[in-house]
């Protein structure tokens, strides 16, 4: 019998991508998202009913079947590390054998970025079911450089001269699929850390900004009180505004500055850099020229 692979975030930025790596690989597939209508039709691949991490037997029945999962991690919310619990409960209760879980560089229970909390929280979980498991700990987005950066041509937030090494989300695609694909058991137990080729400032980053748009961006270094203050007009949640002001706090505190050889060790091709995204995704820009 062929051992099934389950993604969640199917319908994802990532998840998506991992699930067509492993269309392309001849893998059979269980595709899950909360919106069944917006998972890719894709060879190989079953997709699931509607489940959402909250509801463990929703996720079972999902689940069904399954060897291996790939897990996503749930959109941020105040009871996320809850969520990942309840899909955890679901996966072993479906007779899952191994978790492969999208965790974030530098979890730790007191590590800045608060949402990098919910991360070791979680990992925490996974390492003490009785499953097989590997964490691939990706770093920033690199999409969400100029993502952060507003019309007017501002790259604002509290992270000084501190450096990160972001990824690009085909390479986190690439190395996740590599690892899942694997039949060895030569990834059990192991801890990734994705990452892009270097690790650079923001005021770097809107350098990189500037060479692709024509248009000139700057970063401008906030303190602690004038990021809050900045972002007070989004309507967000206070949980929510932490977690965005304690991410530029963690690249200040150097947190997201390792640079690691896992996406090409994984992939055996070079990790993107921020310039090479720049310039095959100018979409991700095109705010900034009015």
């Amino acid at each position: 019998m062929t051992d099934v692979i389950a993604v969640t975030g199917a319908g994802g930025r990532v998840g998506g991508r991992v699930a067509r790596r492993l269309a392309e690989a001849g893998a059979a597939t269980r595709l899950i998202g909360r919106d069944p209508d917006r998972l890719p039709r894709l060879p190989g691949a079953v997709a699931a009913p509607a489940a959402a991490y909250a509801d463990g037997e929703a996720m079972r029945r999902a689940l069904d079947g399954a060897h291996t999962l790939f897990m996503v991690s749930a959109h941020e919310a105040p009871d996320r590390v809850r969520e990942h619990h309840t899909a955890v409960d679901a996966a072993l209760a479906a007779g899952v054998e191994r978790i492969v879980y999208l965790s974030f560089v530098g979890a730790a229970p007191r590590a800045t970025f608060t949402f990098a909390r919910d991360h070791f929280h979680t990992e925490e979980y996974i390492r003490a079911a009785p499953v097989r498991r590997t964490f691939l700990r990706d770093n920033f987005y690199l999409a969400a450089i100029p993502a952060m950066t507003g019309a007017d041509g501002v790259l604002r937030g509290p992270a000084g001269q501190g450096r990160v090494a972001a990824v690009a989300h085909d390479d986190i695609a690439d190395a996740a699929a590599a690892v899942l694909l694997d039949t060895t058991g030569a990834h059990e137990s192991a801890v990734y850390d994705l990452t892009g080729p270097s690790a650079f400032t923001l005021a770097e980053a809107a350098a990189e900004l500037t060479l692709a748009t024509g248009r000139t961006v700057r970063y401008l270094s906030e303190s602690h009180d004038e990021a809050f203050a900045s972002r007070a007009g989004h309507g967000a949640e206070e949980w929510e505004v932490t977690g965005w002001v304690t991410s530029y706090e963690a690249i200040g505190a150097g947190e997201m500055a390792l640079v690691s050889d896992a996406v090409p060790r994984l992939t055996g091709h070079p990790a993107q850099s921020l310039r090479a995204y720049l310039a095959a995704h100018p979409r991700s820009w095109a705010h900034l020229l009015g």
